[in-house]
């Protein structure tokens, strides 16, 4: 069995169910705290800051982990856009305040009519108005990015819009594709290794949704694990054509560096 010098995990599903509490993944994570393995919780969750999925890891779910363990779509955004150009600071954003303090937070500022880049995440109180400001700056020279692709959100009343129908919208108004960062893509992996500090080979990307998480870790080239607690079954692993390198019922299988 491999041991790993970090984990990459995602949150909803893997450490917890919606607000349903998934024991192992406590567990899990406490074992990583007694042995000092860095990891990173990989959200594609744009809207919040990381104090607020501390909290609510603390609060919900009895998780104590501190800010420097979150990494969410919106970070990621940020440090990808950070990363192109350091003369390019001015950004229009369509999202909430995870993604407007990420972008704060890598010193860029807001721009309505000619900046560098257009910023689309999900947004509670999007407008016509947004999407018009968005759809000319576009059109204008900005370079288009997106958050993430998810089409849907689960809650208690059902499939809601995700960050991608939004995006979606921008889409068919300029003609023009996103340029998206969070899972499954390869740019939020790459991000994330370089925050936690190690090399590929060194790390895992934990998970339960075969087509966001594991396929995020095999487009970036780095080991996967699937525990199926939550989106993927077993009968939907046996058709894919690359199968995640480790698959766990629960992660209280997983045996830890000298566990």
């Amino acid at each position: 069995m491999k041991s790993y010098k970090g984990y990459l995990i995602d949150l909803d599903g893997t450490i917890y169910k919606g607000k349903i509490r998934i024991p192992a993944a406590k567990r899990f994570v406490e074992r990583l705290q007694e042995k000092n393995i860095p990891f990173l919780f990989v959200t594609n969750n744009s809207t919040q800051t990381p104090e607020k999925v501390v909290e609510n890891l603390r609060v919900n779910f009895d998780i104590y982990v501190e800010t420097n363990n979150i990494y969410t779509t919106a970070i990621a955004t940020a440090d990808y856009i950070a990363d192109l150009d350091s003369n390019k600071r001015s950004v229009y954003a369509i999202g909430e305040l995870g993604l407007k303090q990420a972008l704060l937070d890598r010193n860029f500022y807001f721009e309505e009519t000619r900046p560098d880049y257009v910023v689309v995440g999900l947004d509670y109180d999007v407008t016509y108005h947004k999407f018009e400001l968005a759809t000319l700056a576009i059109k204008r020279g900005a370079k288009f990015i997106g958050t993430n692709a998810d089409t849907n959100l689960p809650n208690e009343r059902g499939l809601v819009p995700g960050a991608g129908s939004v995006i979606a919208l921008v889409e068919c108004s300029t003609q023009q594709k996103a340029t998206y960062i969070g899972k499954p893509e390869a740019i939020i992996m790459e991000k994330a290794l370089k925050r936690i500090g190690l090399k590929k080979d060194d790390v895992v990307m934990v998970g339960d949704n075969y087509m966001t998480d594991i396929q995020a870790g095999i487009n970036f080239g780095i080991d996967t694990m699937l525990v199926y607690t939550g989106v993927s079954t077993k009968e939907q692993i046996q058709k894919v054509n690359i199968k995640p390198t480790i698959e766990l019922d629960s992660l209280d299988e997983w045996q830890i560096e000298n566990d």
